[in-house]
C-alpha cells in the first residue's frame, strides 16, 4: 500500500484494493470485501463502488460474486455469459449456469496477509 495514507482513501479506493488482490481462478463476494472493510452490512455499497469504477481499469471485477455465488454483477460485462467465460477459462467451477461453486473456489479477503491493516478489522487491529 506504499507511503499512501491509505485512511483517508475512499471507500470506492479500497474495495478496489481488494478487487485487485482476488487470485486467478477464485471468486470472492461483496459481503466478503464489505466486511474485511469494516462495513459489513454494506455489500450493495461494494457493488456500487465497483459500478463506479474508473473506465478501462484492469481489476478482475469478474471474479466477485454474490453471496450463493451467483453472477449478479454481469450486468457490467454487457451479457452474464461474459462474466461467466471469464470465470470458466481461469478453471472456476460452476454449480449451475449462473451460479459458481463457491465452496470449491471462494477467497476471503480476511484471510489475505498482504492486505493493509486499514483494512482490517477485529481485535489486533
Amino acid at each position: 500500500m506504499g507511503g499512501d495514507d491509505s485512511h483517508s482513501w475512499t471507500f470506492r479506493q479500497r474495495v478496489a484494493v481488494v478487487v485487485a488482490r482476488i487470485p486467478l481462478g477464485q471468486v470472492t463476494t461483496y459481503g466478503r470485501i464489505a466486511t474485511v472493510l469494516g462495513a459489513p452490512r454494506s455489500a450493495r455499497m461494494v457493488g456500487w463502488a465497483m459500478s463506479n469504477l474508473e473506465s478501462g481499469h484492469d481489476l478482475p471485477a469478474h471474479r466477485v460474486v454474490n453471496r450463493v455465488g451467483y453472477l449478479s454483477g454481469a450486468h457490467a460485462f454487457g451479457v452474464p455469459a461474459i462474466m461467466r467465460d471469464l470465470l470458466l477459462d481461469e478453471g472456476v467451477p460452476f454449480q449451475s449456469e449462473w451460479v459458481v461453486a463457491l465452496e470449491a473456489c471462494v477467497w476471503d479477503p480476511a484471510d489475505d496477509s498482504e492486505l493493509d491493516d486499514a483494512f482490517r478489522i477485529g481485535p489486533e487491529r
